[in-house]
């Protein structure tokens, strides 16, 4: 760490997580599937959150070989101003996951290219990358550009509104995994690709999308990925 600081890294409730993923993560919105939640405190200030979770796919971890218990998505890391570093965050929150969901085996991450984001964290920690995600289509609707559930509730009911909608194709994420599990590692290795990296002109902009502000969370008992 940079400065001498005590950080504390524990379960928090939806409340605490819903707040940071608001208020300190570019997409000011939480994740919609299930999730459990890890608080961060720095000198007993509530810092932030990192969610495991799963996917809006329950094929996650096939194409590997998985079960959907034996994978997750790392789905947020929403900090406010933190003096530890956020490898030394992460890994402690992964940590927090193996001992509470011992079945894991592998964890996906994205980082969206449309945020100018190339996953530095993930490269930082010797994630293996294997490329962009998808491209999918996305419609505009009630405001917002989205391909959600609700959405797709709404299109199969009103199959009449879909041709008039407004739509647009969206870029894949850079994708990336980190194995928790040894025989995994060396069945995933082989699909590793060159990370990725910023333009001249972006290398000084950052890679997290988090925003300053307070906040403040209570323990809760930890949900599992079951």
């Amino acid at each position: 760490m940079l400065e001498n600081v005590n950080l504390k890294v524990d379960w928090c409730g939806y409340k605490a997580a819903s707040y940071a993923c608001k208020r300190w993560h570019y997409s000011k919105c939480v994740p919609k599937y299930k999730q459990v939640w890890v608080g961060v405190w720095e000198n007993e200030k509530f810092i932030g959150i990192v969610s495991f979770g799963r996917s809006s796919t329950p094929y996650l971890g096939t194409k590997y070989g998985l079960k959907t218990t034996e994978c997750a998505e790392l789905t947020r890391i929403a900090l406010t101003s933190y003096i530890s570093f956020v490898s030394e965050i992460m890994s402690k929150a992964i940590k927090l996951l193996k001992t509470q969901s011992k079945g894991i085996k592998l964890l996906v991450s994205l980082a969206d290219p449309r945020q100018d984001h190339i996953g530095a964290i993930y490269q930082a920690t010797n994630w293996i990358y294997v490329g962009r995600s998808s491209s999918n289509k996305q419609y505009y609707f009630r405001g917002k550009w989205r391909n959600d559930s609700p959405l797709m509730r709404y299109l199969k009911q009103h199959p009449n509104k879909k041709a008039k909608m407004k739509t647009r194709k969206v870029e894949g994420k850079h994708k990336y995994l980190l194995a928790l599990d040894k025989k995994i590692r060396k069945q995933i290795i082989k699909l590793s690709e060159p990370y990725p990296k910023k333009n001249n002109a972006d290398a000084h902009k950052g890679d997290s999308g988090d925003q300053l502000e307070k906040g403040s969370a209570n323990l809760t008992r930890p949900l599992h990925l079951k």
